[in-house]
Order: C-alpha cells, then structure tokens, then sequence
C-alpha cells in the first residue's frame, strides 16, 4: 500500500472541490471516495463512489491515508463523526492545503484539514483539525480556528479572534479583530460580527439590498 493514496470520505459537491484541491496539491493519488448507498458505483469526477460509511474499514488496503469530504453548513456532526471513525481506524489525515492558497511558515493547520484555492491563513494563526477553509477565506494573524470548523467561501476572520469547535462562519461574513466566537456558532452569510458570540448563538445571513 503507497503511502501517497488517500481516500475520500464523501461524495456530494464539496467533494468534487476538494478533489481539484487534492489534484492540484499533487501529492497524493485519489483512490476512490465512499458516499451513500444511492452513490455508490457512481463517478465522480473520474474517481469511483466505492462503498458507504459502513464499509470504510474494508478499504483500508488502498491507501495509508485519508479525508472527510463531506461539507459542513447546518451541522459539524456529520463530519465529526466520520473524522472520529477514521481515527479509530488508524488512518492518516494529512492537511491538505492548495498549492493556490497562502499558509504562513508561521502558522499551524490540523490533520485532516483542507485549505482550498485562494485561502490565506497568517502568521501565528492557528487551524484545528478537520477544518474547512473554503475559497479565498481569510484567517488572519494570531487567530484561533478549533477542530471541525468551516470558514466559508469568502469570510474574513480578523486578527486576534478565537472560534470555537464545530463552528460555521458563512460565506461574505466578516469578524472584527479580537472576539470569541463559541463552539458551534453559526454564522449567516454576509454578516458583519461586532461582538463576542456565546455558545450555540445562530446568526441569520446578513441583510440583502
């Protein structure tokens, strides 16, 4: 088994994203990605669906290594517990990081994590495992982003602020530098953050013109 295969553990459309990023990345070869029972059989992108959730273990022969590619909006369950499962498995889950984004000497990104085309992550910022950091996010310097977290397509995580496990930061959202956004906070589309946000809190997208 080469230790430069890496299986996908999804099948929908944040899939197909992160197999460009993986593509372009260039150091792991995609063996095959496992989705739901409806999927499996199908092709994705050129790569095959080749089992469910349930058969992951049976897969393990293929390669050394892999990623959660399910996405993450309403919930982080779905990806927590795939991440778990592939930790009991003994994979690896390397983060995966664009060969398009920019990720600072200085800072850290967790295992399983996928930083995707057009992301900056700065110095002395910090990325948790098993993150999503989508399109041209930003996460700017000596910020926190904890494990199972999706900074969306376009958001811009200022200097200095904390966010909590299992949060989502929507896309076109901005945080103002210094706050704490607490664990599984959700945070609509759009929105301009201005102060700290307890645990749990939902913030509807921002207002449209």
């Amino acid at each position: 088994m080469s230790e430069t295969f890496i299986l996908l553990i999804g099948a929908g459309g944040h899939a197909r994203a992160c197999i460009d990023v993986v593509e372009q990345h260039g150091e792991f070869t995609i063996r095959g990605l496992i989705g739901t029972p409806e999927e499996v059989g199908s092709v994705v992108l050129g790569y095959e669906v080749l089992g469910t959730d349930g058969s992951i273990p049976s897969f393990r022969h293929l390669a050394a290594n892999a990623l959660v590619t399910v996405g993450q909006i309403k919930t982080p369950d779905p990806r927590m517990r795939l991440f778990a499962l592939l930790e009991e498995g003994g994979w690896l889950m390397p983060p995966i990081v664009s060969p398009r984004a920019y990720v600072s000497r200085h800072a850290e990104v967790g295992a399983g994590s996928i930083v995707m085309h057009g992301a900056v992550v700065n110095a002395a910022a910090s990325i948790g495992r098993n993150c999503i950091l989508n399109s041209n996010s930003l996460v700017e310097h000596d910020s926190t982003v904890a494990d199972h977290c999706h900074i969306s397509t376009s958001a811009a995580v200022n200097s200095g602020v904390c966010i909590g496990a299992g949060a989502f930061v929507g896309s076109g959202s901005s945080i103002r530098q210094g706050l704490t956004i607490g664990e599984r906070c959700v945070i609509g589309m759009g929105q301009r953050v201005l102060q700290d946000c307890a645990a749990g809190t939902q913030l509807p997208p921002g207002r449209v013109a």
